[in-house]
């Protein structure tokens, strides 16, 4: 999803749900070149991440974070009991892998599910 996307949800009032996980990462590139480049790791570090509770608000969203595993229920509970665009941003650690995923020139049913 793009920036501008979130304006044409609020255009389009749309409900849309969104979850990001945040690690300050470039996460998918970053766990790539940790499983398949020997963790050599190139233009990953996020210096400049944007307050995306904020950059809800200025949409006309609704911002929702969760830093601590006791707050992901709350969070997703409360997202979806609005009828509004949410964008829910769950802090994680920088070393967590999201699965699955599928390596270059592997079918789906080859898929890295840990």
């Amino acid at each position: 999803m793009n920036i501008q996307e979130l304006a044409t949800a609020r255009q389009f009032k749309c409900p849309v749900k969104i979850a990001i996980l945040n690690n300050g990462y470039l996460g998918m590139v970053r766990q790539w070149q940790e499983l398949f480049y020997d963790r050599r790791y190139s233009s990953t570090t996020m210096n400049v991440v944007p307050d995306f509770v904020e950059l809800a608000k200025a949409y006309g969203a609704v911002g929702l974070r969760a830093t601590q595993k006791s707050e992901v229920e709350p969070v997703i509970k409360e997202a979806l009991a609005t009828d509004n665009l949410v964008i829910m941003d769950f802090k994680i650690e920088q070393e967590e892998g999201v699965y699955p995923m599928v390596p270059a020139g592997k079918a789906t049913t080859e898929m890295l599910l840990v």
